[in-house]
């Protein structure tokens, strides 16, 4: 009985142990909630003075103080470490807010992150400054990039589109009104695409024109065609199309002028137009040319986007600028039109050089994880800003059918703007699925051939 007894207890034993492996791959968060937190939490509770003096990350006490240990609690004068004010776990980590005290700031914290990491076992810790004085230590238990799992309150809304997620369990959110135009680089099958997709289903859900020119005959945007306002195919319609934008941007000054505000949210809400986003499929496209003739509409089409680049953010038009390179290369004002363009989204590349044209201006210490995104996380990249920060992303996997019935579900949506009429697209009818009986039944033998 007693053997039976140690072999139920053994086999228990096991079938936990296998258990607690099992989460830990397939189910990161219930490992996480169940084991996780509870011992990343006591090695940071128990080790957490010890690590910060450690890292460097203490200062010495003021007078007073070291009078006070001395004199009054007769205790050793110690360094004195950021003070935690509050602690929280999280279903994909553990956020902690800190006090700094005076002569360290959060760059410090920043610059440490890697150690800290390795110190409380955590996948990763990232710092954010709060509010003056205040930082929070955001450490996340396990790899977040490997199952995008988006949080449930990102949902788009007053041109906040979330389209990724962040390696500190944040949403990436793609955000107009903040920065108004942005660049997106990447090389094939590096998930350019797939980003683009999450944008246009995202932008589908608002009362915005979406303005689409792709190249390359049509084969990533016609799909969205039953929501865009606008789509130009080939180089010529495009310079066309930007022309109309160009054209649209000086009526909305105009229209600025004559009620004197100097933004178009300023205007009385029956008198706002709807804002309109310009989504470019591939750049180099409307770069390159292939012959003489065809240097005048790339005059026209290079210097229309970079008026537009300069100058619509006050109006409501934003441009949203794909491509696999960005560089002198393609031209004649490349460089200019890049240095408008204040957000950057880096995927996979196939070269350095491809990292630096995004990154190297904005945030040059993110070049390096632009550089090292494996080729079997598609959808992975670096979003960085004219601000210097930076983070990596990955965006969740959406179908095409999944976009375009959005697409076709929001046609409500669409604004009434009659300059961009000519260019609307023809919609083909959504394919209706035939009952079971009525769909003829397939020959189970090959015709004679005469």
């Amino acid at each position: 009985m007693a053997d039976l007894t140690m072999w139920c207890e053994a086999s228990g034993a096991l079938a936990g142990a296998g258990g607690v492996l099992y989460a830990k791959v397939r189910a990161p968060r219930v490992y996480w909630a169940t084991v996780g937190l509870p011992l990343t939490w006591g090695r940071f509770a128990c080790s957490y003075r010890n690590t910060m003096d450690v890292c460097g990350l203490t200062v010495q006490p003021s007078g007073l103080r070291a009078f006070m240990s001395r004199r009054i609690a007769r205790s050793e004068v110690r360094p004195v470490a950021p003070k935690i004010r509050r602690m929280r776990g999280t279903s994909t980590g553990l956020r902690v807010t800190l006090r700094l005290p005076a002569g360290l700031e959060p760059a410090d914290l920043a610059a440490a992150s890697e150690r800290l990491r390795h110190a409380w076992g955590a996948h990763a810790v990232h710092v954010i400054a709060t509010k003056p004085g205040y930082v929070e230590l955001r450490m996340t238990g396990y790899d977040l990039l490997r199952r995008v799992q988006m949080p449930r309150k990102a949902v788009p809304r007053d041109l906040v589109v979330p389209v990724a997620l962040r390696d500190d369990g944040t949403a990436y959110e793609r955000n107009y009104r903040e920065i108004p135009h942005a660049l997106t680089l990447g090389a094939n099958q590096s998930g350019k695409s797939m980003y683009q997709r999450n944008l246009i289903k995202g932008l589908a859900q608002l009362p915005v024109a979406l303005v689409g020119i792709d190249c390359k005959r049509g084969v990533e945007q016609s799909r969205f065609a039953p929501r865009l306002s606008a789509l130009a195919t080939n180089p010529d319609d495009a310079a066309s199309l930007i022309g109309v934008l160009v054209a649209e941007m000086e009526d909305r000054f105009e229209l600025l002028a004559k009620h004197g505000v100097s933004d178009l949210w300023e205007l009385p809400e029956y008198l706002r137009p709807a804002p309109v986003v310009v989504l470019v499929d591939e750049i180099a496209e409307l770069f390159l040319i292939s012959s003489k003739k065809d240097e005048e509409r790339r005059e026209r089409i290079v210097t229309g986007l970079i008026r537009l680049a300069q100058l619509s953010r006050a109006v409501g038009v934003y441009l949203e600028i794909c491509g696999q390179r960005f560089g002198s290369e393609l031209g004649k004002g490349a460089t200019m039109l890049r240095a408008q363009l204040t957000g950057r989204v880096v995927h996979r590349v196939n070269d350095k050089q491809t990292a630096e044209m995004g990154l190297n201006d904005v945030a040059p210490e993110s070049v390096p994880a632009a550089c090292t995104i494996p080729a079997d996380r598609p959808g992975q990249a670096v979003a960085a800003d004219a601000s210097g920060g930076w983070g990596r992303i990955r965006t969740p996997l959406t179908s095409v059918s999944d976009t375009v019935a959005v697409c076709r579900a929001t046609v409500h949506r669409i604004p009434d703007l009659p300059a961009l009429e000519p260019f609307r697209p023809a919609v083909a009818p959504a394919p209706v699925a035939l009952p079971a009986s009525e769909i003829p039944p397939m020959p189970t033998t090959a015709p004679a051939i005469p």
